[in-house]
């Protein structure tokens, strides 16, 4: 006697996954030209790019990168790694790779440290094994085993918001130590001679700090008060970081911080014990974020370009991806002063 079949088990059966044969079937074509459109469409005709495209579309069908990828040593992926995704000082870098990297069909991937070199080892590590195609740092201090990795893989590699005449690979940033140094400058020239420098004991912040002493130093000031917050705290540290100042250090009268987060938390803290900025202490930023503009007063800051580090370093990328020579593989973007009502 025939078994009856159980409908509630066919019912419940998934739908089997949409193939590139079943597209090649449904357009008239060969799989080799659906891989063609996906992969290479320049090397299609226009017609029958639209015919495949609209069956890819209309069937959704979602390719197998990864398996085209290790098949062609090409997984049409990059990794950017950064400290922190907390606030948005990182985003617009962030924004400008994703722009560049998606009008050539590439796909971001991120990974956050927490401002600790062996995440960043580990990260490296994961994205290495994953097959990305080209890996952006931030930063030029690492483990000797993250270069290690880094050199062994043999693939592009761009560290950002940095500078350093040894790069692993490729670099777009700019000088902390001097950005650092402009605005102690700045500040000295302003006639604020009492100067603080809150911040955290990363890298960049350290170096902006080493480069503000520098310049009050050799201006005749005196040494400037530095205040350590903790890595990746920012508008509540900034708020308690002005508060300790205001308490142990009454005699400064103005302080930079290490970006403009910190700064806007300070802000809101000189309004809420009616501080007067600037008439009783003066508040500086760093990065000119979208916020700087809008805290009140209105920020003073250094000014560098997240967005185009961004854009020069998917540039970078890209350039290597398709076997050009990178001429310049060390572009400093530099930095400005942004003076506002702060100062």
């Amino acid at each position: 006697m025939k078994r009856k079949p159980n409908t509630e088990t066919a019912a419940a059966a998934p739908a089997r996954a949409v193939t590139k044969e079943d597209v090649a079937r449904a357009a008239g074509v060969s799989h080799i030209t659906v891989s063609r459109v996906i992969n290479t469409p320049e090397k299609v005709s226009p017609e029958t790019r639209a015919r495949v495209e609209s069956f890819i579309a209309s069937m959704g069908y979602i390719p197998n990168m990864l398996a085209g990828g290790l098949a062609s040593r090409r997984t049409r992926i990059v990794a950017a790694i950064v400290p922190t995704i907390s606030h948005s000082i990182f985003a617009e870098t962030v924004r400008g790779l994703s722009e560049k990297l998606s009008e050539q069909g590439y796909q971001l991937l991120l990974g956050q440290t927490n401002y600790s070199e062996m995440e960043e080892t580990a990260l490296v590590e994961a994205f290495i094994g994953r097959r990305v195609d080209g890996l952006v740092l931030t930063g030029v201090q690492h483990t000797a085993r993250t270069r290690q990795r880094l050199k062994a893989a043999g693939i592009p590699v761009v560290e950002t918001w940095d500078l350093t005449d040894t790069p692993i690979d490729m670099l777009v940033g700019f000088d902390n130590h001097a950005a650092g140094r402009a605005m102690g400058d700045y500040l000295i020239g302003k006639g604020y001679r009492r100067l603080a420098f809150i911040g955290g004991e990363d890298p960049r912040g350290i170096a902006r700090f080493t480069g503000m002493r520098d310049a009050v130093l050799a201006h005749g000031a005196r040494e400037p008060v530095h205040i350590k917050i903790p890595l990746g705290s920012f508008l509540r540290s900034g708020r308690d970081a002005i508060g300790s100042l205001l308490r142990d250090h009454p005699e400064v009268d103005a302080v930079f911080f290490s970006n403009d987060v910190i700064a806007a938390g300070a802000a809101l803290e000189c309004i809420r014990r009616e501080i007067r900025v600037p008439g009783q202490i003066a508040l500086a930023g760093f990065a000119n974020l979208e916020l700087a503009p809008e805290v009140t007063p209105a920020l003073t800051t250094v000014q560098i370009s997240g967005h185009q580090i961004g854009l020069n370093t998917a540039e970078m990328l890209l350039a290597r991806f398709n076997g050009q020579h990178v001429a310049q593989p060390v572009c400093d973007l530099g930095y400005s002063i942004i003076e506002r009502e702060s100062t």
